[in-house]
């Protein structure tokens, strides 16, 4: 057994699992404020039932989500404490900042919002609703700060071999902080939204709470209309960024092994590594060199080309090979994201089709789709956490600590799996009393519901 490959195994799955929950609460209160919004507008008993019946499950999925995200934290001192020494001196005010600005902003008005309908006016509850959704928002800044910053180092200086902060604000706007943040964000609305349009699907696939559905259907499917048509130009900033910061991951993304100019792009096709190549390719030429930088005079980077070692000072890497991600992954994790995008906007904007035509709550065949497409999102997410994390590997900091120097020297790979399997248990348990409590909550309906 392999300590350093079980160490990323067990990271892959507390992180896949608590990747869950963080993007469901993000988009789903941008939606509660929405809603919330209207109530303090309308002051109707019915718009004050959709609202509490949201913020329910915001709360439930958001308890779940600080539960699985203070044991992916756990495991940095215990499986990865070369990393933590490494990045403590960075990560450590970045961190702070997100506990002291957002976190305790969104847990103190969450509260007003799950306990204080009959307390406070309805203004109070708009603002409460308000800093919920910013506190989300800004706690997933700063984490992507900390994220991105091990993607794209920056503001900082070495000192004892280790970096050390020297430019707080450099730090933070690293060279890719902000399209990773949007895109991250745009994800997290559409998934919040595709939550909202699969559980109203489903009340009025039953014939149940029917005017209350219809509502927070249509007024999901706004929010997904916009995201899903926003993730495309988001998306294809984010490459950009990729091309000139990242570009053994781009190379890795495309399989593409020599450097091009003008670079084609490959739609499809299967990579061999061992080879150099990628058979059965279809490929749109110059398409790449085009998007990276709107002319086809573009060199795009190659894996084979020598120049993407320049920089690297570390006696483990010697050849082009050891600083390779693992392409399959990259390569087919990419496509299936970027189809699942198109999958989705798709859906949304028949969805908007048939709302303004004013059969959207009536079309059987359409809220069958949209139930069953609810977790599409989800996956999308993981999906691009994983490729982006893949995709700087050999490292975990981009070009300066190897994974393989990352780990607890101590931690045996038999403890490690072990720890693997408690956290399948416990996640198994977890999720399946999010689950339990989830569908309770929904079969409950909002209050005073309505005959079926």
């Amino acid at each position: 057994m392999d300590a350093v490959l079980l160490a990323r195994i067990q990271f892959g799955l507390t992180i896949a699992f608590h990747f869950l929950f963080p993007p469901l609460t993000i988009g789903l209160s941008w939606i509660i404020f929405g809603m919330v919004s209207r109530y303090a507008k309308t002051k109707s008993a019915a718009d004050r039932a959709m609202a509490r019946f949201w913020i329910k499950l915001f709360g439930i999925s958001f308890a779940v989500g600080v539960s699985t995200g203070i044991a992916m934290e756990f495991q940095f001192g215990t499986n990865w404490a070369s990393y933590s020494r490494f990045v403590g001196d960075v990560f450590g005010s970045l961190l702070a900042a997100e506990a002291l600005t957002a976190f305790f902003l969104e847990s103190t008005f969450m509260a007003v919002l799950l306990l204080g309908w009959n307390k406070v006016s309805a203004d109070m509850l708009k603002l409460s609703a308000f800093l919920v959704a910013f506190g989300s928002t800004i706690s997933g800044f700063w984490i992507l700060i900390a994220n991105s910053w091990q993607q794209t180092p920056a503001g900082f200086k070495m000192s004892a071999g280790r970096p050390v902060l020297d430019n707080f604000w450099g730090a933070v706007f690293n060279p890719s902080m902000l399209p990773r943040f949007f895109h991250t964000i745009d994800g997290a609305i559409m998934t919040g939204s595709f939550f909202v349009i699969g559980v109203s699907a489903w009340y009025l696939l039953k014939g149940k709470n029917v005017v209350f559905a219809t509502v927070s259907l249509k007024t999901a499917i706004i929010w997904a209309v916009i995201s899903t048509c926003a993730q495309p130009l988001i998306g294809h900033w984010h490459a950009v960024n990729t091309a000139h910061n990242q570009p053994v991951k781009l190379a890795a993304y495309e399989a593409l092994f020599d450097t091009e100019c003008p670079a084609a792009m490959t739609l499809i096709g299967w990579p061999r590594p061992d080879l150099g190549r990628t058979d059965y390719a279809i490929r749109m030429p110059a398409m790449l060199s085009w998007m990276i930088s709107g002319t086809p005079k573009c060199k795009v980077m190659g894996l084979n080309d020598p120049a993407i070692l320049k920089g690297i000072d570390n006696p483990k890497v010697t050849k082009v090979q050891d600083v390779w991600p693992s392409i399959l992954v990259l390569f087919f994790g990419f496509r299936a994201m970027v189809g699942l995008g198109m999958l989705m906007a798709l859906l949304v904007l028949i969805g908007a089709w048939l709302s303004w035509k004013g059969s959207i709550a009536t079309n059987r065949l359409y809220l069958k789709i949209a139930m069953w497409m609810m977790p599409l999102p989800w996956i999308a997410n993981n999906l691009g956490w994983a490729v982006t994390e893949m995709g700087r590997q050999p490292w975990t900091v981009q070009n300066m600590l190897l994974t393989v120097d990352s780990v607890s020297v101590n931690v045996p790979a038999w403890q490690v799996l072990f720890t693997i399997i408690l956290f399948l248990v416990v996640y198994a348990a977890i999720f399946g009393l999010w689950l339990m409590t989830i569908r309770k909550q929904i079969a409950k309906g909002p209050e005073g519901g309505e005959p079926a």
